[in-house]
């Protein structure tokens, strides 16, 4: 239904004001207009709003009982707007982004956080998907945008750089290889591995890198957060990327660099192209960009 709200505006001036100039004069249009959308809303309704004599104006049964619904009309579609209009001034929403799980464990808590301070009455939804998930999380418009490993481009999305993240060998402080500030690839063959299961972008990235490396993994994981688990454990070392590992979480894993070759996977922040992000989602954005920039 197409609501006349030019017609109802005109509809309660004339009834607070008592005339069709007067009307005119607070809404700033001549009499004329006023007198067309009067006219107009009448036609709609089918019912005179005003009886009408060249001495006054008066409202009809019908007027009367329209004009508070009228105002109460106007009222809620001012209301509306300010909100709208106040919201976005402050950035005010909530927000749902997607992850790779292994930049929510460093990467973006300091930033949420920083967030979280500057908009505290925003709320934040962070779904953590594998990153084909998070592809197809932004593409069916479940998040605004997302965090994901760079892999092949998808025409309807744009990306953005936001960090390299290293993979390192994690292992148990009493492992043979925990005491090593770097080893290379070559070394870790006599040991029982945990790596990334086939269906991981991790996984594809890494065979990728490795093709004259002969590594025979004892265990696969679908999140790096499993593998540390289990290397803490004492149960195998594994592989995994450097921003899995949580600070101070786990004492006795011992972090150690992955030499000849160094790989590492690029985090991208992702949106749809052509997106217009809601003014909460967009601060976000821009904290997460400008928390990455070089100082």
């Amino acid at each position: 239904m197409k609501i006349d709200i030019l017609g109802v505006q005109a509809f309660v001036a004339i009834a607070d004001r008592g005339g069709f100039q007067s009307a005119a004069d607070v809404l700033s249009v001549t009499q004329t207009a006023i007198t067309q959308r009067l006219r107009k809303l009448e036609d709609y309704l089918g019912v005179m709003l005003f009886e009408r004599t060249t001495r006054s104006v008066s409202l009809t049964q019908i007027g009367r009982d329209f004009l508070p619904q009228a105002r109460r009309l106007l009222d809620e579609l001012s209301d509306a707007l300010t909100e709208i209009k106040e919201s976005g001034q402050a950035a005010r929403g909530d927000v749902a982004i997607a992850c790779v799980p292994t930049a929510g464990v460093q990467f973006l808590p300091s930033i949420l956080q920083t967030y979280a301070q500057r908009f505290p009455h925003n709320r934040v939804r962070v779904l953590d998907h594998s990153s084909v998930a998070v592809t197809d999380a932004i593409l069916r418009r479940e998040v605004e945008f997302g965090i994901h490993i760079a892999g092949p481009g998808h025409s309807d999305l744009v990306g953005l750089p936001v960090a390299e993240d290293q993979f390192v060998l994690i292992c148990h402080e009493k492992h043979p290889l925990a005491r090593r500030r770097r080893v290379p690839w070559r070394s870790l063959s006599p040991y029982p591995l945990i790596f990334a299961g086939q269906v991981s972008a991790n996984r594809s990235l890494l065979d990728g890198a490795l093709t004259d490396v002969n590594l025979q993994p004892h265990f696969e994981v679908q999140r790096s957060s499993t593998a540390v688990g289990m290397v803490a454990e004492g149960v195998a070392a594994a592989v995994v990327p450097r921003l899995a590992i949580q600070k101070g979480a786990y004492p006795h894993i011992r972090v150690v660099d992955l030499v000849e070759p160094v790989i590492a996977r690029t985090l991208v922040l992702v949106t749809r192209r052509g997106a217009q992000l809601s003014p909460a989602a967009q601060a976000l954005y821009d904290l997460i960009v400008a928390s990455t920039a070089p100082h």
